[in-house]
């Protein structure tokens, strides 16, 4: 064997080893909520429904292929992405899922046909209405994730507790919500509560992620 094929050989055993690890529909998850900021097992294995043994597992393989880092601080391990790349490439999976598999378009039809286009901006738009003081940004996911890192000027109100709290926000005000990502369902929550409630509102169509990925201003609250 030439050294040329053998080098070809090694090289795509590496680009393959990515792909199998993220062949899993849990640890791409997985992947999208440490996109938001760091998490525990706990958290994690929560979130996707999965036993703590499960999940664990699914982190020691994301962890030998360096997607992910860990940290320990007393009783808890904290994981967290390895590195932007990571999200990039999360991104292009589900970009070319999008463009190329016949089913995502019945999933989408089947769970997120109810969304109305005229509901939702996009980030340059975002960007570009953040100047206005009458626009509201309004962070919709876990304040632990809101802490964790956030778009610049957004105010926190976790979906759960956004009823309690609407009645609190002004009417003279335009509120763009957003949370995770596009698949994410909590703004479309707070779009439906808000205009329910007599307030104009839109939807971010993507999440902070790709925000923070676009180079746009972040803040963070936590310690």
């Amino acid at each position: 064997m030439s050294n040329n094929r053998l080098a070809k050989d090694r090289l795509y055993q590496q680009f393959a080893r990515v792909g199998k690890t993220l062949s899993n529909p849990h640890r791409l998850e997985c992947l999208e909520l440490l996109a938001q900021g760091e998490r525990t097992v706990e958290s994690l294995a929560a979130e996707i429904g999965a036993t703590l043994a499960n999940t664990s597992q699914h982190l020691k393989v994301l962890a030998a292929a360096h997607l992910v880092e860990r940290r320990k601080q007393g009783l808890f391990a904290y994981y967290r992405l390895a590195d932007p790349a990571v999200f990039e490439l999360c991104t292009a999976v589900r970009h070319v899922a999008e463009h190329r598999l016949a089913e995502m378009d019945r999933v989408r039809q089947q769970h997120f046909s109810s969304r109305a286009a005229s509901e939702a901006i996009d980030l340059k738009e975002l960007r570009r209405r953040a100047r206005s003081s009458r626009v509201v940004i309004l962070d919709t996911r876990p304040a632990n994730e809101y802490a964790a890192g956030h778009i610049a000027g957004a105010i926190s109100i976790p979906i759960d507790l956004l009823d309690d709290r609407v009645r609190a926000l002004p009417k003279s005000k335009v509120y763009v919500a957003y949370c995770r990502g596009p698949y994410c369902v909590y703004a479309d929550r707070a779009v439906e509560m808000l205009r329910a409630h007599g307030r104009t509102a839109h939807r971010l169509v993507e999440g902070f992620p790709e925000w923070k990925a676009a180079g746009y201003p972040v803040e963070i609250t936590a310690a």
